[in-house]
């Protein structure tokens, strides 16, 4: 299959103002070759949506599957961060965490709604993320349970704050998680500190079965980086989207 083919797509560049971040927000909307608005179609929402169609190739891996795995054309939404504010707003100890739950929930998935065939039952819907955005996706899911019920990880941080509001958990049984991490994370700085991610994702899946979560969890080789999120990125979507 050439190259070209998986070229044929539509990608949308929109601004919303957000009343919650007292801010306008940039969203990339992918729409599958093929794209026509009396049709429905699933949805993925990514954190970091910049980094998810430059670094990721979301969109020509989105085409790739589409064609060659003969899966159902699915529109995906970016959602921009300023990587200045990106941990206030992914981390649950951020100080623009709640304002960044409620636009996603509140006003991103509405506009997204109002322009857009996208289905709207959670099965319909993913939310996904690396790093932090693996986490405030997740975080999204038990916020608004009847929104989001998928959650794709790529190397969740899963920090002591997100386990502790994990365990505040009861019954998971809703949810369905796929999450990846590289072992080769087990020592990564970040902004607030140094942290094993193999360790932290091991102990978040435990976490959440123990609560009946379905857990699709792996391990392979790779560092915290774009270079194996995108080659990983494949499986994961394909977890949600094969029969």
């Amino acid at each position: 299959m050439s190259e070209p083919v998986f070229l044929k797509r539509t990608i949308v560049k929109q601004t919303l103002w957000s009343e919650h971040l007292q801010e306008e927000r940039k969203l990339r909307i992918y729409l599958p070759p093929g794209y026509n608005e009396v049709l429905s179609y699933p949805v993925v929402y990514c954190q970091d949506g910049e980094e998810f169609f430059n670094f990721g190739r979301i969109a020509t891996l989105a085409g790739q599957l589409i064609i060659e795995e003969d899966i159902e054309p699915f529109i995906i939404v970016g959602v921009e961060v300023n990587v200045a504010v990106r941990t206030q707003e992914y981390a649950p100890f951020g100080s623009r965490f709640r304002q960044y739950l409620a636009c996603f929930a509140e006003e991103i998935i509405p506009f997204i709604e109002h322009n857009y065939p996208v289905r709207r039952t959670p099965d319909e819907r993913i939310i996904a993320g690396d790093s932090l955005g693996g986490s405030v996706s997740l975080h999204l899911a038990l916020a608004y349970p009847r929104l989001f019920n998928r959650v794709l990880s790529l190397s969740g941080a899963y920090y002591p704050e997100s386990r502790d509001i994990i365990a505040l958990e009861e019954d998971l049984s809703w949810l369905d998680i796929n999450m990846v991490v590289g072992l080769q994370e087990t020592d990564y700085q970040t902004d607030t500190g140094v942290y094993d991610f193999v360790q932290m994702n091991r102990d978040t899946k435990a976490l959440l079965e123990s609560r009946g979560a379905t857990v699709s969890y792996r391990e392979k080789d790779g560092k915290h980086l774009w270079g194996f999120w995108q080659k990983e990125l494949p499986e994961s979507l394909l977890y949600f989207f094969t029969p």
